[in-house]
């Protein structure tokens, strides 16, 4: 018969999900690092957010990744190309590796223009920045959008 002195039960081990290496933190910097506004998204004003559903294999790979619900207009491709450029650590339950499913949401928001006043007129500009990993192949240029309107 068992007893319920909490000093003789066990340590339960439960399943552990994989982590993204950093944490939370980490993660949310790299998705914001990462992401690139699609050009139709930002022409036809489109904000929202795109909710993923991902495998990370038992290496820490992302495979199988599928949008639930989508905003359409570029969005949820790069919603898509961001999560597959991720790479996890993997979980380790009771010592064996295993395939685990994760879901996410990614917020597409438009980015805020900024206003300079000019003598002539108004100057808006919008300004979307890629930043570059450090051991990217190729770099990533930098995008500027200038918009000006004169009265």
């Amino acid at each position: 018969m068992k007893s319920n002195d909490p000093r003789n039960q066990k340590k339960k081990n439960f399943l552990k999900m994989p982590t993204y290496p950093g944490g939370k933190e980490a993660y949310q910097k790299f998705v914001s690092e990462n992401i690139v506004y699609p050009e139709q998204a930002l022409a036809n004003k489109i904000e929202g957010d795109v909710y993923v559903v991902y495998t990370v294999d038992n290496i820490g790979k992302i495979v199988d990744v599928d949008v639930i619900k989508g905003i359409g207009y570029g969005c949820d491709e790069e919603a898509i190309r961001v999560i597959r450029s991720m790479v996890y650590e993997p979980a380790r339950n009771r010592g064996v590796k295993m395939k685990a499913e994760m879901r996410t949401r990614i917020h597409f928001k438009l980015p805020v223009p900024t206003q300079q006043v000019q003598q002539a007129g108004m100057q808006l500009n919008y300004t979307q920045a890629n930043t570059e990993k450090a051991n990217s192949p190729e770099p990533k240029p930098q995008t500027v959008y200038n918009y000006t309107i004169q009265f």
